[in-house]
Formats: structure tokens, sequence, C-alpha cells
């Protein structure tokens, strides 16, 4: 069923006229949990009245029903691997999160927030790891083999200089390299929907980040001519893939080649990436414990200085 037929459901309508107060990260939890729920009310997976309003909807028999069939991964919009694996620890947590707040925003009591444990940090590569990272991605920028190539080296380079998350890659624009293209200005995102104003860094950028942009800004410029000039983003698509909405035929909608990509196709290509070319004992699995482990080693000599000012995009 497309998304302009789950929006018939009162249940749906009341839940999207809440007003949640969200970052960007716990809003996009609170889609992913949005998305859940439709499609297990699509499938016949909690009782028929939590279509009729939201109180049905946010009911505690309900939402435990929900969060058993959630975990198994069977609600998942894209498949893993080929398949729909259970879902990580990390995202039970998130979804708890979610549900509880919902439920606040609502009037209701929270559910879950004594049921779970803290989640468990992975622990972030060490030094010697990083090093060696380091000296792989300089023997491969030479020698990119294809565009997602190419963009991979590019962008595991400006996260070793820039300690960016994936937020603030997806926000990166040509326009902020300079001329010489041996620093980029990068918003830094305030953490946890603060209301803080975003700083801006000046960062020089290492060799190897700028043999990687040398290597990747043509590709990029091939895959944006067909958008005449309107493309600013840094790290754009190179395939089709799906906008993450439907026809009213419910096919997917295709967003061409050269758009730029939004977190969850960085994050995407990043996991890929790393079995793809061979990196998967020099990466972790997360793009954030990468960050975490270079944010814990400014004292390397590698690292980049900076200089704070004022961010104008």
């Amino acid at each position: 069923m497309s998304d302009n037929h789950r929006d018939l459901y009162p249940s749906l309508r009341g839940l999207d006229a809440l007003p949640i107060p969200a970052g960007a990260a716990r809003q996009r939890q609170l889609g992913m949990v949005r998305q859940e729920l439709a499609t297990a009310l699509d499938n016949g997976m909690l009782p028929i009245t939590a279509r009729c309003n939201l109180q049905h909807l946010l009911d505690e028999t309900t939402l435990r029903t929900y969060i058993q069939v959630a975990e198994t991964g069977a609600l998942r919009s894209r498949l893993v691997n080929g398949g729909k694996p259970p879902t990580a620890a990390a995202t039970n947590a998130a979804r708890l999160d979610c549900l509880d707040l919902i439920r606040e925003v609502a009037g209701l009591s929270p559910l879950f927030r004594e049921a779970r444990a803290p989640v468990e940090l992975h622990p972030p590569p060490g030094n010697e790891q990083l090093n060696t990272l380091r000296r792989r991605l300089s023997e491969e920028v030479g020698r990119t083999r294809s565009p997602g190539h190419a963009r991979f080296i590019a962008v595991v380079a400006m996260v070793l200089d820039t300690r960016a998350r994936s937020g603030e890659l997806v926000a990166q624009r040509v326009s902020h390299l300079d001329d010489s293209r041996s620093s980029i200005h990068m918003a830094r995102s305030p953490q946890h929907g603060t209301n803080s104003q975003p700083v801006s860094e000046a960062i020089a950028l290492s060799s190897v980040s700028r043999a990687a942009l040398a290597q990747w800004l043509p590709i990029r410029t091939k895959l944006t001519e067909p958008l005449q000039g309107s493309a600013t983003a840094l790290w754009v698509s190179i395939s089709h893939n799906h906008a993450g909405a439907t026809n009213c035929d419910g096919q997917s909608i295709l967003r061409i080649p050269g758009m730029p990509l939004q977190q969850r196709g960085l994050i995407r290509s990043y996991n890929n990436g790393r079995h793809q070319y061979g990196f998967t004992h020099l990466l972790p699995p997360k793009l954030e414990q990468l960050r975490r482990a270079l944010e814990g080693n400014l004292a390397l000599s590698c690292a980049p200085t900076t200089v704070t000012e004022p961010f104008s995009s």
C-alpha cells in the first residue's frame, strides 16, 4: 500500500499532527517508527482498531506487539544483504525512546523508559589502525577503479581530516572548498537537537584528501551535468536510487544519478564500501565509531588545524 493510502488511517494522521520537538537525528528515528507502524497496519500485524484513532495505536498492548514484530526486522523498508535481519540494539533503544516521546506529547505516560539497559558503544579504532588506514588510502587514491570507489575514498579521507558526522558530510557543498581545494569550510551541527547555532571551521585538508577530491570532482561534474548546474552538494549519488516515495500506481519513485546524497545513502555507501573495497579490517562498522576515534586523537601530528568562525552558507 502506498504512503498516500497509509495517510487515510486516522491514527497515522493523528500521529503526524503531534507537535513533537526533535532534532534532525530524532526526526529520522521518528520517521522510521512511523514507517514501521504504517507497514504493520498495512499487513494486519496490529489490531484493526489501531487504524481508527491515535489512542488505540498508542495503546500499551498494541505497542508491545509492534515492538516484538519490529525487532525481528520484519518491518524494515529495505533489504540487508538480501534479507531482513533483526534490528540492532541501538535501533531497538531508539525505537523505545521515540515511542515514549510520542506518548508524552500525546498526553500519555511513558512505557519503556525503565525497561532497558544503556546501549554499549562499539569500541573505536586505535591509533595504529588509523595510521594504517591513512597509508591504505594514500595507496588507493591513485588507482580508483569506479565512481563508487572514488567517492568512497574521498569520503573516508574527508572524515579523517574533518571528524565530520554523517549529517555534516551531506551538508558539504563544492563552494565550501577554497579555490585551491586545500581547505574546506564545514558547519559543525550541534548535537542532540540543541538550539545552538552552527559554527563553521576552516579545516586544512591533507594531501590524501586533496588527491581523492581530484579524482572525485570530475566524476561528480559528469554525474551532475544533466541537472544543468543546479547541483551544489559535494557528495552525490552515482546511480538511480529510491526517493523514499511512491507514485499513484504504488511504484517506487527513482532519483536520477547526480542527486545530493542523503544521510541514509551516505551511511549505506560507507557500509557497502567497507566490504566491496576490502576495508573491513581497517574501518569500523559504524561511521560514528570512526568519528569518535578521531575526536579522541586530536593530538596526532596529522590532525588538521582549525579556525572557528561564524558560519554562513
